[in-house]
């Protein structure tokens, strides 16, 4: 675990630059399929910064709120500070941001969500990496199997000796399985296909992920990640129920430029 990396006297938080790179590399992604669909590449920089600063604003906010009763008594400074952040806090105000961008362009398109699902599966992805290197404490439960970890120099510590579940790799791994699945399936459903598809799996992944984490059980067994996951699920798969009864879920490409490279 490396949680930080000292640069000519510099204190650099491993997780930030693995945060950053995520972006880099969603706003690589989103600049690619605006090419595609013949929008303007310069779009790609508004909207990872509207997807920035929504995102941030939710996860530290879902995070204050998850966590009221301990962060009460300094509540602006919790606010502030550089620690806790919550995923899906993030991608709920990542949307706002990137939705409110789309209304002031005037581009709340279905194709439009569908490159925002992929960006987001891939950004996701890498910052898991983040959470690995860092150790943030979002690994897993005690094990002993082959590839168990500790993560005793982590930013939260496992204790000497403790091994547990590698949950960031379990989920980088996936989440880039996803990524790629999305990625081939851009021009091959219709528009909206794509962010429905994202929905499921992702709340899929999340789901069976939460069964070797350490999050508390909230109801009937099942973490707030895992119900949150459900109701990602529901909609993802009514959804594609609703395309599939209408007019099919293929065929009614979006309007892709027929100079595009291909893409494997």
């Amino acid at each position: 675990m490396k949680p930080e990396i000292h640069l000519l006297g510099i204190s650099i938080k491993t997780f930030g630059v693995m945060f950053a790179l995520g972006f880099l590399a969603c706003g690589g992604l989103v600049a690619r399929r605006l090419r595609e669909l013949g929008k303007p590449v310069d779009w790609a920089y508004e909207i990872v910064f509207a997807a920035l600063i929504g995102g941030v604003v939710g996860a530290r906010g879902y995070y204050v709120i998850q966590n009221y009763s301990q962060v009460k008594h300094d509540l602006l400074g919790s606010i502030f500070s550089g620690s806790g952040l919550v995923w899906y806090g993030g991608a709920i105000g990542g949307a706002i941001g990137v939705l409110a961008w789309m209304r002031w362009r005037d581009v709340l398109e279905l194709s439009m969500l569908d490159m925002c699902a992929t960006a987001l599966a891939l950004g996701y992805a890498i910052g898991r990496i983040g959470c690995q290197v860092s150790g943030d404490g979002d690994y897993g439960i005690r094990s002993s199997l082959p590839w168990a970890m500790g993560y005793s120099h982590g930013t939260v510590p496992t204790a000497p000796g403790v091994t547990v579940q590698p949950t960031p790799i379990y989920e980088t791994v996936a989440m880039c399985l996803v990524t790629y699945l999305l990625w081939r399936l851009r021009d091959r459903v219709r528009p909206g296909g794509v962010f429905a598809s994202y929905l499921v799996l992702s709340g899929l992944e999340r789901f069976l992920v939460e069964f070797v984490r350490r999050n508390n059980e909230v109801l009937a067994g099942l973490t707030a990640p895992q119900l949150e996951s459900i109701a990602l699920l529901a909609i993802g798969l009514a959804w594609l129920a609703l395309m599939a009864r209408g007019s099919g879920l293929t065929g009614g490409r979006a309007n892709v430029s027929t100079s595009r490279p291909t893409i494997a």
